[in-house]
């Protein structure tokens, strides 16, 4: 079979298609023969040598998120059938025309969606959920900042927080072609952040106040500005840093009652799994009626791992990058 790796760290042309042996299922585990996989933005991080949500080791081979058919059935496994369409994030050896992956963190593909849509089930829509209810603790009416409000978990979250009854939803990105986006899944504000005074239009939205809820993903100086927006006995969830810097805060910068958590969602998945469990099932519940509805930008093949990198790494995508063996 096909599947990318890399033996260097660096640029995404590091990225090669090579030919290996179709895996065998183990205990508790599914052969997945893949039709679609999402492109995650801490597999261009680790490709480059930067360990995020897991160690960056050579040689190396991107997980991602991987839906497909159910091929074969490790020992013990009786939650799916063979024939069954099923998605689920893989931690390495994701880039492939078949994948292993443990049976108990499977999703059954929704009716209405496809596969390149499912591919932000397991992983971005996750993430989203839990940045939003677990780490955010949302409640009804309250204001909503997003930042990078177009990319693969970005626009889930918008969505998400107007399902879960945001009383404001700012939308924050990079372009107008983003802005544009955003509003069109309900954003009810948006700013540039790349603008000078984008800060005063989050402001002048909540008539001075700041935000209620901050969810950060870039770093840098817009988690600085975010931190600063927050109002008092609000909240930032800084559950990324897509900018590379990660500044330091300066304690005088939330006196003012914030509060301001780090979210991982690996920390979710090893300390809170029964957490994972009842997430899951409200995530899907959003889905089926239609409220969070996954966008994919951009179906790529295989071969071209490197370009879908390439189109993570320029931020300019709409929702979600996908390849396709």
């Amino acid at each position: 079979m096909r599947v990318v790796r890399h033996h260097e760290f660096g640029a995404p042309s590091v990225l090669r298609v090579e030919k290996t042996d179709k895996p065998s299922p183990g205990p508790g585990e599914v052969l997945i023969r893949t039709e679609a996989i999402g492109v995650n933005f801490a597999e261009c991080q680790r490709r480059q040598g930067i360990p995020v949500g897991g160690p960056a080791t050579l040689p190396g081979s991107p997980g991602g998120d991987v839906a497909g058919t159910v091929e074969a059935l490790g020992e013990g496994v009786t939650q799916v059938r063979i024939g069954d369409r099923v998605v689920t994030g893989v931690g390495a050896d994701g880039y492939a025309e078949y994948v292993v992956a443990r049976a108990d963190w499977l999703f059954a593909i929704p009716e209405g969606i496809d596969a390149g849509q499912a591919t932000s089930l397991p992983i971005p829509a996750q993430t989203a959920y839990h940045v939003i209810v677990t780490a955010g603790r949302l409640q009804a009416g309250e204001s909503v900042l997003i930042t990078a409000a177009a990319g693969g978990i970005g626009h889930l979250l918008v969505q998400m927080a107007k399902a879960l009854g945001a009383g404001q939803v700012i939308a924050a990105a990079s372009s107008q072609d983003k802005l544009d986006f955003a509003a069109s899944l309900g954003a009810d504000h948006t700013v540039d952040y790349h603008q000078d005074g984008w800060e005063e239009k989050v402001l002048a939205a909540t008539e001075g106040r700041g935000v209620d809820l901050v969810l950060e993903t870039v770093g840098g100086d817009i988690l600085t500005k975010s931190v600063n927006l927050t109002a008092p006995f609000g909240r930032t969830v800084v559950y990324g840093t897509a900018g590379g810097e990660v500044p330091a805060i300066e304690v005088s910068d939330i006196f003012d009652n914030r509060t301001v958590l780090g979210f991982s969602m690996w920390g979710v998945m090893r300390h809170r799994p029964d957490a994972m469990a009842s997430g899951a099932k409200e995530l899907l519940a959003m889905v089926a009626s239609g409220k969070v509805r996954p966008v994919v930008h951009a179906e790529l093949p295989l071969e071209e791992a490197a370009a879908a990198h390439e189109l993570m790494e320029a931020r300019s995508q709409l929702g979600r990058v996908v390849l396709v063996p």
